[in-house]
């Protein structure tokens, strides 16, 4: 073997024992505690060794009007990886036509040549101009599995109509992809001018995603399709869902929440530091947030919608409007929901995202066969004090955790080693058809 991990506390099947684990070639070929030759050891020394993240929800390298996010994709997997996530999926720029997703393809492509870590894309789409079959094996062509739209941004020219996602709702059932949805109504949303940071929460209320997820529900009852949303942020929003559609989740409704839902509430945004806390949908009330943690388990996965920007950038402009909305997450994302929820976290970041965006078995576990992404996790009670990647900030700094990265591991390759990154370079996975229908 290439690689034993002895002495390594492992999350295996949804528990933790005590085992070694043999890397050859990228790829976990033993887990035992029969001794074995390897080439190299490396110690855990009892500390939690978890599979490697999914992050399923990161914007890398993203301009959005004059504002470009602060991370490209070195720094932005640079970040991941002293998250312990070793597989990011990023999105491509939305389009309407097949021709310009091929172009889109292959601009991000060439960008993520940088990554540290492994990555894939969602496609998305505006409105499309062409038949939705058509664009669906475009996608489906690029080893891409998963096509996000929005009910909203109508002032940009995002928004999809209701025709058209019912239309991809339906051909969701046979063509074996997955339709993934940013939810807010579009109606109720308000871009007044007049607006500040502290005004977000009037701008975007939390109403626009509970009558919009509700109505996208009814939707996948009726056509008996499939569809994810993407970052929740209102415990009233799943509150409704299960009192409504309680058939559905999980099962054909996927819900995916992020850990700034998590650990804070509206008031992070009074107050000229509130600004540093911009992003949509945006944060809700404390009794939201109470509600949120209560439902914690109809949560499918944690993705971190991960788009950071400099703090001066944050803090320059004194209207909304001007304002660049988004905040980093992906190296102190599994810190946080860790603290909050222990193992319970740990499904919803590595297995179940694996299993729905279609990279599971080959990612989100750690067993025979599979490959060799872990990391390395010592239980040692603090606070958040440390960022890397591009940005100069995180708004996650002093949050208590339980426990610090040590080392990640990707395909049998160190990304970092006892907390020194190494020189990695990361692959474009082609996805299979997602499993839910058999997990």
């Amino acid at each position: 073997m290439d690689l034993r991990i002895k002495n390594a506390k492992a999350y295996i099947d949804g528990a933790f024992r005590m085992t070694d684990l043999y890397i050859d070639k990228g790829r976990i070929r033993h887990i035992t505690n029969e001794r074995l030759h390897a080439e190299s050891v490396y110690d855990a020394e009892g500390d939690l060794v978890i599979p490697g993240l999914v992050d399923p929800h990161v914007h890398i390298s993203l301009e959005v009007g004059s504002h470009k996010s602060a991370d490209d994709f070195r720094t932005g997997s640079l970040a991941a990886a002293f998250g312990g996530v070793t597989t990011i999926i990023d999105f491509l720029d939305p389009v309407d036509n097949t021709c310009d997703f091929e172009k889109e393809f292959a601009r991000r492509r060439n960008l993520a040549k940088e990554s540290l870590v492994d990555y894939a894309f969602h496609a998305t789409i505006k409105d499309l101009r062409e038949d939705p079959e058509t664009f669906v094996e475009a996608i489906r062509k690029k080893g891409i599995v998963t096509l996000k739209l929005f009910t909203t941004y109508s002032e940009t020219d995002r928004r999809t109509k209701d025709k058209t996602i019912k239309r991809l709702l339906s051909l969701s059932k046979d063509r074996s992809f997955l339709p993934l949805a940013h939810i807010e109504a579009d109606r109720l949303i308000r871009l007044d001018e007049a607006f500040t940071h502290e005004d977000l929460p009037t701008s975007r209320p939390a109403r626009s995603e509970t009558e919009e997820a509700l109505k996208l529900a009814r939707l996948v009852e009726e056509t008996g399709g499939y569809l994810y949303m993407v970052h929740l942020s209102s415990g009233k929003t799943l509150e409704r869902l299960k009192e409504l559609h309680p058939t559905l989740l999980g099962k054909h409704f996927f819900i995916e929440s992020c850990p700034q839902y998590f650990a804070f509430d509206e008031d992070k945004l009074k107050g000229g530091e509130g600004k540093l806390f911009t992003f949509a949908p945006p944060l809700r009330t404390n009794k939201e947030q109470e509600l949120l943690h209560a439902r914690f388990s109809h949560v499918d996965t944690i993705g971190t919608d991960h788009c950071p920007f400099l703090r001066e950038e944050k803090m320059r402009a004194e209207r909304l409007s001007a304002m660049p909305l988004g905040i980093g997450g992906v190296e102190h994302a599994f810190d946080v929901m860790y603290h909050y929820f222990g193992m319970e976290a740990i499904e919803r970041m590595s297995v179940r995202p694996a299993k729905i965006h279609g990279l599971f078995p080959k990612k989100g576990a750690i067993r025979e066969g599979s490959d060799a992404d872990l990391f390395v996790y010592k239980l040692e009670k603090g606070k958040i004090d440390t960022f890397h990647g591009g940005s100069d900030h995180t708004v996650y700094e002093g949050h208590p955790r339980k426990g610090r990265l040590r080392t990640t591991i990707s395909k049998g390759r160190f990304v970092v080693r006892d907390g020194k990154a190494k020189e990695t370079q990361g692959e474009y996975l082609e996805r299979e058809a997602p499993l839910w229908r058999k997990h």
